[in-house]
Parts: structure tokens; sequence; C-alpha cells
């Protein structure tokens, strides 16, 4: 029988083993490491108190985290299912069941989307760092024990404390469409899946449009009562889909005027951060893109959508351009609507260039830098 080599040496020797597969291991992977770390929410007394007042608009958040995650997983991991798995299936239990009775508790979103979570980490945590924007602004809005006059600085430390992760944080300068439409995979998810594409607008549209309720009433009941008809005009708008849903990306300055006057960089963030969303979907929806380039493609597009330099417009060019697409065709105002949907203009899933051309306008949108 041999003898038995002392415990340090067979530990020594694991580890020697460690390092030498460490060292074997294709590059490939080692890009695949992500450095990016979970940070919670900016201490603040507003924080909950969106949630707090107003429950149930606060609990769809939740179930619309469930449909990014699963429609970032679905297209993924089954790339060639039939439309209608989306369209249909997945749409029927989103729309009738989880919207109709939505999670009390926001979802660990890396639960659902496995292994898009692992695909680009990065990016996941850019799209939460972002919603935790979100939120913290509805709370302040939403806090009444804040004076109005203190608000704005409230908001403006929230935003600092959003803006100190560079490595998360979505740029406050506007970028321009052809980010999101003229790249090749551009269009790709808009065109395959309309259905669920109007659904991701619509959750889009009551994102922004919620904080116009909370700016436009003088009173804490009008306020109640502005959010649940806001509220309410989400849901009118998954009536008969995809009728009333929007038909191009809803901007914030054409849903949400009062709030893009009074925090142009917040709704310029969220702008960008909604553009992304529809660049994930286009690259994981297309054939064009290869699976193994997936991950790059999608972390080109995050840098773009972090710096401020390339593809950007002026303050001014972003205003005209949310105006020239046109409320009507984003699903309409967020405050002060009729029982009516007012009438679109533009096709479904028309792009900017297509709107520019049937107003006249034959200047093409300025390609990225």
């Amino acid at each position: 029988m041999s003898a038995r080599r002392p415990l340090h040496a067979r530990s020594d020797a694991a580890i020697l083993c460690a390092l030498v597969a460490l060292a074997t291991i294709p590059r490939v992977l080692s890009a695949q490491w992500s450095t990016t770390f979970e940070q919670h929410y900016f201490a603040d007394r507003s924080n909950w108190a969106f949630r707090n007042t107003y429950p149930a608009s606060d609990r769809l958040f939740n179930a619309f985290d469930y449909g990014h995650a699963i429609l970032y997983e679905r297209l993924y991991t089954r790339p060639h299912d039939d439309p209608s798995a989306l369209e249909n299936e997945e749409y029927d239990f989103i729309t009738k069941k989880l919207l109709v009775k939505p999670p009390r508790l926001p979802l660990e979103e890396a639960a659902i989307e496995v292994e898009y979570a692992k695909l680009v980490p990065e990016v996941k945590q850019m799209f939460d760092w972002a919603h935790v924007l979100h939120r913290q602004v509805y709370d302040v809005l939403a806090d009444e024990r804040v004076p109005q006059t203190q608000k704005d600085a409230r908001i403006a430390r929230v935003l600092a404390y959003y803006e100190s992760r560079p490595d998360l944080a979505f740029s406050s300068v506007p970028k321009t469409m052809d980010l999101m439409e003229g790249e090749y995979y551009g269009l790709a998810f808009r065109q395959r899946y309309p259905k669920f594409n109007g659904l991701i607008w619509a959750y889009h549209w009551l994102q922004i449009g919620l904080y116009e309720p909370l700016l436009a009433a003088d009173s804490r009941d009008a306020r109640r009562a502005g959010v649940h008809a806001t509220t309410q005009r989400f849901f009118q708008m998954l009536e008969d889909a995809p009728q009333h849903m929007p038909r191009v990306m809803p901007m914030t300055p054409a849903v949400a005027p009062r709030f893009t006057a009074r925090y142009p960089e917040i709704a310029t963030i969220f702008d960008n951060l909604h553009g992304m969303h529809d660049v994930v979907s286009d690259i994981l929806a297309s054939p064009e893109v290869p699976r193994g380039r997936k991950r790059a493609a999608i972390l080109e597009a995050a840098a773009r959508y972090r710096d401020s330099t390339s593809s950007v417009w002026s303050r001014k060019e972003w205003l005209e351009m949310a105006d020239m697409m046109g409320s009507n065709n984003m699903g309409g105002p967020a405050v002060g609507f009729t029982s009516e949907f007012p009438a679109p203009s533009a096709e479904r899933g028309a792009t900017m260039a297509e709107i520019m051309k049937a107003m006249g306008h034959e200047t093409a949108p300025a390609k990225p830098k």
C-alpha cells in the first residue's frame, strides 16, 4: 500500500491543476466574465412611497419585468419557435392572467431569463439600474410628505446617484433613432412579433406616462385619480390588440411633456433605455446575427447607449423628432385624454425615416458615428 501524501501537498497539487485548467480556457470565455455588481436604492425617505400609495399601478411593473425577461429568454433559447409561441400563448398568459393579478413584489428576473442573464449580465444590470431610477423618481413625486418645492432637489440627488455608475448608466444625451432602426439587425423583432412588440411599447408608454398625473395634478386626490386613469388607459390599449397599442416607440417628450420639461436629462435616459430594449430584442430575434455573435453585438450597442458622443442628437432635434413622430402614434397623451383613442397617422412599426418621408422630409436620419 503506497504512503499517503501530506494534505498540504495534495492541496498544492490541486491548486496547480486548477491554475493550469484556467490557463487553458479559451479566451472567448474570459470575455464573458462580468465584473458588474448590484447596487441598491439611494437612501431616501421617499423610498417605496409610490408602492404604498399606488399599489395597483406599482404591481404592474413586476409583471412588466416578467414580460421583458421571458421575451429575451425565449428569443435566445428558442429562436426557431413559431411566432405564435410569443404572439399568442405567452401574450395571452401575460395579458389575461399576469397583468390581471400581477405579483406583489419585484421578481428576480435572472430566475426567468436564465440563459440570457448568463449571456449579457452587464446589460441585465444596466436595465436593472435604470429601473431603480424609474422607481425612485416615482417615489419622490408620489411622496405627499415632501413639499413640491423640495422635489426637484431630491430627484437631482437620485439622478446623481444613478450617474455614479458609468459602467451601467444610460447616457443623458439623446441618441438617434438610427441606432435602433438603422443597424443590419434593426426591426427584426417588431416585424416578426408585432403584437408582442406592441405590448412592450404599451409597457413603456405607461412607465413614462405615469409621471404626468403626478406632476399635472394639484392635490392628493387629483393625483390618485390621475394615476388610476392613466393605468386604466394602459389596459384599454390591450383591448382588440394590437389596434390601440403604440405604433412607434413611445418617446418621453411626446407622452410626458411636463416631465420632460422639468427633468430633461432623466427623460432622455428613459428614451435611451427603451431604445436599448428594442435593440436587444432585435439582435436576439435577427437571424442575421449568428448565435456566437449575439453577446458582442449587444455589448457594442450597450456601450454606444452609455457614451455621450456617438449617434447623438441635440436636445432640440430630439424634441422635434418626438413631435414629428406624433404622440397619436405612440398611444396618445398620458393625461387629459378622451374615451376615444386618437387617430394614428403612421403604419404599425413604421420607422422614423418612413414617417419623415410621408411628411415630405427627404433628409435621411443621421448615421451613427
